[in-house]
């Protein structure tokens, strides 16, 4: 292949090429059997050491001991937001969303339409900050507290994760997971969507503690517990096999190539590449998340109308940027800095952005 364009995509997001070309050739042909990854059955051997091997790459790069039960499964995080109170919401308890963004307010809604649940961060919904912890109104014997690490579309992030008071804590974990080394001895679950620092849509997983796993709902649809899950090593349905092995690529070439510290290192010299150039033009671009809660990972910023916002995004497309137009419900520009992005693409688009600036302040 002799061009890539600079995907600064929201999510499905860009993906290594490296990762890619593996998984070109396994689509023909899985490990020498003679039968491409998308046709091997789930239930023999091949493929069985692709998900495990997935599975094991995840708990090296996180720290999990055999106290968190790894799932690979399927329907997205919206669909893991809809089952966590089918699970773990019980009659007569009252579950709690730290709700920082849009992504918050769906899973609130969720919870809201199986039982008890509400908002302990009542804050302005322009969502240009995160709450300290002291604004978590945490109640005692709450059912979990649900936060999300870092919101998507408003492009905040928190840096120290809030406590539930003795509660579960649980994190929506979708577009950060995975871009440093990652505490989670405070959390009893996360979950995240794979198509933005994992590997392709149709994955997402899901890491829950056993002994809270334990005390889940039995009353529900088998396929909705993720007990069921755990009791199956993810297999109790056929899942996206082609997902899985994408995934198993990307997540070995995480761990060879320095593992989550060496991201980190990564993500934050991108991140302060562009934020230094953004603020550089700081009359031209309006960043309206305040500078301590700024996402690392989805970095968004305003011109000074819709329309100038549109030639900017044609103008990178030009240039081989895609990916920059900011989400529907917020306008703007976004550009998202996951894993794959490379140091190369963001000082490209911090030299557009100077530049452009500069043509038409």
């Amino acid at each position: 292949m002799t061009h890539r364009a600079m995907n600064f995509n929201a999510g499905p997001a860009g993906l290594p090429l490296e990762a890619l070309e593996e998984t070109r050739e396994a689509l023909l042909d899985l490990d020498h059997t003679g039968i491409g990854v998308l046709e091997h059955s789930h239930r023999g051997a091949a493929y069985e050491r692709v998900h495990q091997e997935a599975q094991g790459h995840l708990r090296a790069l996180l720290g999990l001991d055999e106290a968190w039960s790894v799932l690979l499964l399927q329907g997205g995080a919206s669909q893991v937001f809809a089952t966590l109170p089918m699970n773990f919401l019980k009659p007569g308890q009252r579950a709690l969303y730290a709700v920082t963004g849009g992504w918050g307010e769906k899973a609130l809604e969720e919870a809201q339409r199986l039982g008890d649940a509400v908002d302990v961060t009542p804050m302005a919904k322009q969502y240009r900050r995160i709450p300290a912890a002291a604004e978590h109104r945490v109640e005692a014997g709450a059912a979990y507290l649900h936060f999300t690490s870092n919101n998507t579309l408003e492009g905040t992030q928190y840096d120290a994760f809030p406590t539930g008071g003795g509660a579960p804590v649980v994190c929506d974990m979708s577009s950060d997971i995975l871009w440093r080394p990652t505490d989670l001895s405070g959390l009893s679950m996360v979950y995240a969507g794979a198509q933005k620092n994992i590997g392709p849509s149709g994955l997402v997983v899901v890491l829950v503690r056993r002994d809270w796993l334990a005390e889940a709902r039995r009353d529900i649809a088998t396929i909705f517990r993720f007990a069921t899950h755990d009791a199956n090593g993810s297999l109790y349905n056929t899942p996206n096999t082609f997902a899985v092995y994408l995934t198993r690529c990307i997540l070995r070439n995480l761990l060879r190539d320095g593992g989550l510290a060496e991201a980190e290192r990564r993500n934050r010299a991108k991140a302060a590449r562009l934020y230094s150039a953004l603020d550089a033009e700081a009359g031209f671009y309006t960043l309206p998340v305040e500078r301590p809660h700024r996402s690392a990972m989805n970095v968004v910023w305003r011109l000074g109308s819709p329309e100038l916002d549109a030639r900017f995004v044609k103008e990178a497309e030009r240039e081989g940027m895609f990916g920059l137009k900011g989400h529907r419900s917020t306008g703007g520009i976004r550009a998202s800095l996951y894993n794959a992005v490379t140091l190369g693409d963001v000082e490209a688009l911090a030299q557009f952005v100077t530049a452009f600036a500069r043509r038409n302040g």
